[in-house]
């Protein structure tokens, strides 16, 4: 029996793993688009338990000295993380609002930079992408502002179901070429 080398080995169990991860990715992709509803609501519990853990990380910050002026200021870091992370937790609809609106802000404002830039690049190198990208990108700001707050429940689930999706597709369709890869070294 021939035994494959350590780099082979070390390959085909990472190439394992990230096909497993982009399935996951995949199928929490599904999950957020099929249910943006619970799906918000989940990124906005990580959301709040993320800026817990960065005040927890703000305070452990403080016993690393500096001055009292650093401390100071760490402390207040910690303090507004804390806020902030509870707030969200307690108030998840709230946050979930909030965020909703400063989403449809920030893809409009990236709609029109894209149409600047495509505007600006026309002579030079000109992609009817990057003009299609801000008009859609203008669009769905649009969609998602006139809409709020009941596009709440459905924006932030289904773009982040969306990422989730393609980044798994993406990655499911890297892993697979790696083990293909692996194949044809070993053959």
């Amino acid at each position: 029996m021939v035994t494959e080398s350590p780099v082979i080995e070390t390959a085909k169990r990472f190439t394992g793993w990230y096909i497993l991860a982009a399935v996951l990715f995949i199928l929490l992709g599904l999950f957020a688009i099929i249910e943006p509803a619970r799906a918000v609501v989940g990124i906005a519990w990580l959301l709040g338990w993320l800026l817990i853990l960065g005040g927890v990380a703000y305070l452990i910050a403080t016993f690393r000295g500096g001055g009292a002026k650093r401390v100071f200021f760490q402390i207040l870091s910690a303090i507004a993380f804390f806020i902030g992370g509870l707030y969200i937790l307690t108030h998840p609809q709230l946050a979930i609002g909030t965020l909703t609106a400063l989403l449809a802000v920030v893809i409009f404002a990236a709609g029109v930079f894209d149409i600047i830039t495509y505007f600006r690049l026309q002579r030079e190198h000109p992609s009817g992408w990057i003009l299609l990208n801000g008009i859609v990108a203008l669009v769905l700001g649009v969609l998602i502002w006139v809409q709020w707050p009941s596009s709440s429940t459905w924006a932030i689930g289904t773009l982040v179901g969306v990422n989730l999706l393609m980044t798994g597709i993406t990655r499911l369709i890297f892993g697979m070429a790696g083990r293909r890869l692996i194949r044809h070294a070993t053959a």
